[in-house]
């Protein structure tokens, strides 16, 4: 078990969750990254970008956009484990963030943070720092964000225009929208599952 996976061990009862307890090492070359819907206590989407061997986890209530310019709240949560980027279920109630996830979209990233210089920059480093540029390449979201902390531990995530008038679509219902892994709505998977 990897130490930055102690929070998220901490916080769960793998006897009555169908979470992943986080023993996969890391895969292929390109970072991984998912966005996940949670309909736990409140609505909102989980926005998780592979770190070395964990996803770096941040709550964003509104969902991330691909419109240009919006700013989204992103709260950090604890570290979760690679196999978290297929997680699709019902968490039970009682356990922490009970409620129905599904995977709304998934794909690799690519790190863009630079010095200013122009030098690359690890891709931690830049998050230790409190700024990260990356440009995803997801089955939904495509092109340049940029994760920034502000006010002690929250983060704006916003999609940049990267030099073109881009016209995005902003974030869809959660309610309506659909798995990339399986085309279920949140309500179908937890009607079938429980």
């Amino acid at each position: 078990m990897s130490e930055r996976l102690r929070d998220y061990h901490g916080k769960r009862d793998f006897g009555r969750t169908r979470e992943p307890e986080g023993r996969q090492a890391p895969r292929g070359a390109a970072p991984r990254f998912v966005v996940q819907i949670h309909d736990a206590s409140t609505m909102h989407f989980d926005f998780r970008l592979q770190v070395g061997d964990v996803l770096k986890s941040w709550s964003i209530p509104k969902g991330p956009s691909d419109v240009p310019k919006d700013k989204r709240l992103a709260v950090p949560t604890e570290d979760h484990p690679l196999e978290y980027e297929e997680f699709e279920g019902v968490i039970p109630e009682g356990e922490y963030g009970g409620g129905t996830v599904i995977v709304w979209d998934r794909g690799t990233y690519e790190p863009l943070s630079h010095d200013r210089q122009g030098r690359p920059v690890d891709f931690a480093e830049s998050l230790e720092r409190g700024h990260a540029t990356f440009r995803l390449h997801g089955t939904k979201l495509r092109g340049q964000y940029a994760l920034t902390r502000f006010r002690a531990d929250n983060w704006l995530l916003v999609k940049t225009a990267e030099g073109r008038a881009a016209r995005g679509h902003g974030t869809p219902d959660p309610r309506r929208a659909r798995s990339v892994r399986t085309g279920r709505t949140l309500a179908q998977v937890a009607a079938e599952e429980n």
